[in-house]
């Protein structure tokens, strides 16, 4: 595992989480993120398939995959800097594959450049059973 600073202490599988439910609103804490793993300048979530995530026909709406992404990206910030640093989402560009449904949907956030004042991420939603992705988001984070 990646051995990053915070403010309290270096990064596990377990502090990640703990983010999950410090820092982000109510309504994403219950969508049930789950940390599955996580390097520098990424992280791999899980979002179990639920009803209430769900539109008709069982499909994984679009807007949970967007928030999804949008979580997964700002916990992989985090493994590239270390510590926990104000940032803002500036813009996410999201693309829908094909539908999600009857499985669990795999949130892999990545960064590709960490700059100054800006960062640049790209996320990959898959199903985690099948492993075919479902959609892709490419996303700029100012950092605050």
């Amino acid at each position: 595992m990646t051995q990053n600073p915070t403010a309290s202490g270096p990064l596990t599988v377990t502090s990640l989480q703990g983010l999950l439910s410090e820092w982000f609103a109510p309504w994403i804490q219950a969508m049930g993120l789950q940390v599955e793993s996580f390097g520098d300048g990424e992280v791999t979530l899980r979002l179990p398939q639920s009803d209430q995530l769900s539109r008709v026909g069982g499909m994984l709406c679009g807007q949970a995959m967007m928030s999804a992404a949008d979580t997964a990206m700002v916990l992989a910030i985090v493994t590239r800097l270390g510590n926990q640093r104000p940032m803002t989402t500036v813009q996410l560009n999201t693309s829908f594959l094909k539908p999600l449904s009857g499985q669990d949907a795999r949130i892999t956030a990545r960064v590709i450049r960490a700059g100054k004042s800006l960062v640049f991420g790209e996320i990959d939603i898959c199903g985690a059973d099948d492993g075919r992705s479902v959609c892709r988001a490419s996303t700029t984070y100012a950092l605050l």
